[in-house]
């Protein structure tokens, strides 16, 4: 996810999935005040939650050529469909050269209906 302190809704601004999609409204807060963060990834799905605002949904899935968007529009991720890439793996923090900090940083399992862990 796009963490920056831009006012758009384009594939580089707060709460986009990085060049592949663009978040549905802005609900950054203005620098210097914190700001909370849901991103909750089941199997194909993507949410991203931001300050209490859902802005972003990102199906895998329906990336299905490298380079392309399911639109057609091109992104600069090269070599491989984000439908074939893992669905597991690490988390990585980045930052561009400018001050960013994070705190709280929790990983909790999904639950199925019945209350226990999801896959």
């Amino acid at each position: 996810m796009a963490i920056d302190d831009t006012k758009g809704t384009g594939y580089h601004d707060t709460g986009a999935i990085y060049d592949l999609v663009k978040p549905r409204r802005q609900a950054i807060r203005p620098p210097g005040e914190w700001n909370h963060v849901l991103i909750r990834c089941d199997r194909n799905l993507i949410d991203i939650t931001l300050n209490g605002d859902h802005v972003t949904h990102m199906d895998l899935d329906q990336f299905t050529e490298p380079s392309k968007r399911p639109d057609g529009t091109t992104h600069k991720f090269t070599g491989i469909a984000y439908k074939d890439f893992p669905r597991s793996g690490y988390i990585g923090l980045q930052d561009h050269g400018r001050p960013v900090w994070f705190k709280n940083i929790k990983l909790l399992p999904l639950r199925g209906k019945d209350g226990a862990p999801g896959q």
